[in-house]
């Protein structure tokens, strides 16, 4: 979903190339090619040893006073209500919201089907404006480590036109929901840029665990609507 303009001279032409098709977006060290392969990361990962829930690190040595503020350290203060027995982080994504300069927040509820809107476009994007995506999360029972946002956009549901990867963070249980900021983008414009992109958007953590994948359509129109 991260855009910029199409090229000048595509509506004189009457031609464009794919790059002028295409989705594009500043360069940045968490954005990968659409032809990054996911198996080498998996290659390159460290062995690590089994987890632990993370109430019995807690609780373990919880006498001790240099380990206690040592743990906070690290972790910061967890609320023992948020965690749970078992070793394994529960990340469940709010909402996603669309911030533009040119009108008021478009704020998006994830559906727990993860299917948004299947009779239409989820939301519109008016050509050539500067937008800002913003996700909603909330972490419970154990830290969630390396979680991270990947999208894949399509044009007419053809051809993949973008592809992103960003590392969001890792984080610790807590009651209060934490809130990514994406960088600011703006949409192309133009004849060619214009029409319906379908996207499948997906948060996963260090382990390839998935919290969420999510289908969509949107569009990219003149005006808002």
């Amino acid at each position: 979903m991260e855009l910029e303009d199409e090229k000048k001279g595509g509506e004189a032409s009457g031609e464009t190339s794919d790059k002028e098709m295409g989705l594009s977006r500043k360069n940045s060290d968490s954005s990968l090619s659409p032809t990054e392969d996911d198996d080498e990361d998996e290659e390159k990962k460290p062995q690590l040893g089994p987890m632990i829930a993370l109430k019995e690190q807690l609780e373990k040595d919880k006498d001790d006073e240099s380990l206690r503020r040592w743990k906070e350290q690290l972790i910061g203060v967890v609320d023992l209500e948020d965690v749970g027995e078992t070793p394994d982080p529960l990340v469940k994504i709010l909402d996603l919201t669309v911030r533009s300069p040119d009108r008021e927040e478009m704020v998006l509820t994830i559906p727990d089907d993860g299917l948004p809107n299947p009779k239409g476009p989820w939301f519109t994007i008016k050509e050539g404006s500067k937008y800002t995506l913003v996700f909603n999360f909330r972490v419970t029972n154990n830290i969630v480590s390396g979680l991270r946002y990947n999208n894949t956009v399509w044009k007419t549901g053809v051809k993949a036109v973008d592809s992103t990867k960003a590392m969001l963070g890792t984080f610790s249980p807590q009651a209060e929901p934490y809130q990514h900021v994406m960088p600011e983008e703006i949409t192309p414009s133009g004849i060619f840029a214009r029409g319906s992109y379908s996207a499948r958007t997906k948060f996963i953590d260090d382990d390839n665990k998935c919290y969420l994948e999510i289908n969509y359509t949107f569009d990219i129109r003149k005006n808002w609507q």
